[in-house]
C-alpha cells in the first residue's frame, strides 16, 4: 500500500496528521486528487470539500475554506483558513448564513462586498451538502 504523510492546517487547528492513501481537494476548476509519490507543486485550493483515504482505508471528509496545498517529496501539507468535519457543523447557522449570502448578492455592492458575499455563500452551500451526507 502507498501512503504520504499529510496535514491539514487550518487557521485554529489541525483537522488532520498522519498517513493517507488519498486526499481529493476542491480547486477553483474542479478537483484534484492526490496519491503517494505525486509530483511536487504549490496549487492554490478553493472553498469546498476535502475527501481522505487514511492509511486504514477509512474516509475522512471535511469543508475547508480557501488555501494552499504544497506536495514536496511525499509529504502534503494543506493550509487554509477553515477546516471543519460535517459532524461539527450546525445546519441552521449555515442555512441562515446561506440565506443572508443571498440576499448580500442581490444588493448592490462594490466588487469586494460582492466577492466577499459570494465566498460566503459558496461556503454555506458546501456545508449544507456536506451535512446532508451524514
Amino acid at each position: 500500500m502507498n501512503t504520504f504523510y499529510l496535514r491539514v492546517i487550518s487557521s485554529n487547528k489541525i483537522f488532520f496528521d498522519g498517513r493517507a492513501e488519498k486526499i481529493v481537494l476542491p480547486l477553483e476548476d474542479g478537483e484534484k486528487a492526490v496519491l503517494a509519490h505525486h509530483e511536487n507543486m504549490v496549487i492554490a485550493t478553493s472553498i469546498g470539500e476535502i475527501r481522505i483515504t487514511t492509511s486504514k482505508g477509512e474516509q475522512v471528509i471535511g469543508v475547508v475554506g480557501e488555501g494552499f496545498v504544497q506536495i514536496v517529496n511525499n509529504r502534503v501539507v494543506l493550509i487554509v483558513d477553515s477546516a471543519e468535519k460535517p459532524e461539527d457543523i450546525d445546519r441552521v447557522r449555515a442555512n441562515e448564513a446561506k440565506i443572508r449570502a443571498e440576499e448580500r448578492l442581490r444588493q448592490k455592492e462594490s466588487l469586494k462586498e460582492y466577492k466577499q458575499s459570494e465566498a460566503s455563500l459558496a461556503r454555506a452551500l458546501t456545508r449544507l451538502k456536506v451535512t446532508e451526507k451524514v
